[in-house]
């Protein structure tokens, strides 16, 4: 794991003297609080989403120390505003360790038992692959030939477009004509090859690998399908980091009431290899903050019949990992989960959208969206369905598992999603102040009243 520097160190007490000032109602606040309406405030939103998409968290890169300063931020919040330690949990973070594999060495191809110069693997399976070769050069994906290794000289669309056919036809091995698009891939990744990266204690899903070759090699190549190929991989290695989940959970007066689940995740890209810092403000800095702020909500007044948890997910960038981590380590049963609301981007406005309006991925998958709706969530369904947003987020882990879980969002296409320009003075502090705001009362009616979402017919998705 990374030292923290000094220089985050200082930040992190700059930022929790200023959340304390401008995040924790004062007491006459708290008061009247018992009789008016709760009222989130635009300089608490303002003073967390500065500190968790700031310069000096470095975009909170999943599994990093940078990600771990985001969760022990989010654990002082929910310390601050009273809440407790979840069910069987000594503090208020969840650390669980990630394995990712590394390559010691460049991988060796061979056509025919002869070298094949200039290979560029972009995404590996962590193993070395052999079989006969076939060949592909249509234009629609779903015509890929069922083979181990498949060579792919010419194609019109996106290259990356071919990943989901070729899982589906199981190969093991793509070759792509190299191209502007994968050579900037590449880079991306600090011209490394994307290996698996897993939970502690789990097997890698076995994945397909991706890789280049220049044009004029693989089309000479390309004439000779059948012929046997093997990608050799040198020593594969395993680094090890921790990825921290920040729970806080708030105990309900009736213990057969069931617990609600809030969520959002606390990571982003951090630093790419070229040095760009991705401060991810609008993902997902700003869902943590309507974690945070709907705790301090709750935190306020009278107990709720129902008990609550709130959590930071740590590693969703990589693969879900926290959120993934809590439904296989969860304090409170599963089965005792009534419904959970993620957040996620929720610092910019969809002009699909009415005025001031949030969508809800799967709003149609269960009566939840409407309900919260009825009761003045400015919520609506998303207008992206062929986006699957419903299944790309943290809620989907839950959701597999019966629990009716949805995500939230603002504007799930906006133009600084995974973009430097993902940053504080692109947030709208306005809708997001709002947006908040119109969660209070009906997250308020959820957890005092009786009401239990429910899926609709066929919306469950399936294990």
């Amino acid at each position: 794991m990374r030292q923290i520097s000094t220089l985050a160190i200082r930040a992190a007490t700059t930022a929790l003297a200023l959340a304390a000032m401008v995040g924790q109602p004062c007491a006459l606040e708290a008061k009247r609080s018992k009789s008016a309406a709760y009222k989130v405030r635009v300089e608490s939103v303002m003073a967390h989403e500065k500190f968790l998409a700031g310069d000096e968290l470095r975009g909170r890169g999943s599994a990093t120390g940078d990600e771990a300063i985001a969760a022990a931020y989010v654990a002082s919040q929910f310390a601050q505003f009273g809440l407790k330690h979840a069910p069987g949990m000594t503090g208020y973070l969840q650390p669980a360790k990630v394995i990712r594999l590394k390559l010691k060495g460049d991988p060796i191809l061979t056509a025919a038992g002869a070298p094949v110069a200039k290979l560029s693997l972009i995404v590996g399976s962590g193993e070395s692959i052999s079989g006969k070769t076939a060949v592909f050069v249509g234009e629609k994906p779903a015509d890929m030939p069922a083979a181990d290794i498949v060579l792919v000289p010419t194609f019109k669309g996106p290259p990356f477009a071919l990943f989901g056919a070729a899982r589906a036809k199981k190969v093991k091995l793509l070759i792509l004509a190299e191209s502007a698009m994968t050579k900037g891939q590449l880079a991306s990744q600090g011209n490394a090859p994307r290996l698996p990266v897993f939970l502690e204690g789990e097997t890698p899903a076995a994945g397909i690998s991706v890789a280049t070759l220049p044009a004029e090699t693989l089309t000479a190549l390309a004439t000779k399908p059948g012929a046997d190929m093997k990608l050799t991989l040198p020593d594969v290695v395993r680094e090890e980091s921790i990825t921290t989940n920040a729970i806080g959970y708030i105990q309900g007066s009736d213990p057969k009431a069931g617990t609600l689940l809030f969520s959002a995740h606390l990571d982003h890209l951090g630093v790419l290899p070229n040095g760009t810092v991705m401060h991810g403000a609008n993902d997902d800095a700003s869902g943590t903050v309507a974690v945070l702020e709907i705790a301090k909500a709750m935190a306020t007044g009278r107990r709720p019949r129902r008990s609550l948890l709130f959590i930071a997910y740590g590693s969703e960038e990589i693969g879900l990992f926290g959120s993934t981590y809590f439904g296989k380590h969860p304090p409170v049963p599963l089965s005792d989960i009534v419904a959970n609301l993620e957040f996620e981007m929720i610092g910019a406005q969809d002009p699909k959208l009415p005025k001031g309006v949030m969508m809800m991925t799967g709003y149609e998958r269960s009566d939840f969206g409407a309900a919260m709706k009825a009761h003045g969530a400015l919520v609506t369904a998303d207008p992206y369905p062929e986006q699957n947003f419903f299944q790309r987020s943290d809620n989907y882990a839950l959701a597999r598992q019966g629990i009716v879980a949805h995500t939230v969002s603002g504007w799930a296409l906006v133009p600084t999603y995974h973009q430097p320009t993902d940053t504080v003075e692109n947030i709208d502090f306005t809708f997001m102040t709002n947006a908040i705001q119109s969660l209070i009362a009906p997250v308020k009616w959820l957890a005092y009243g009786n009401f239990t979402p429910q899926w609709t017919k066929d919306g469950k998705p399936k294990p």
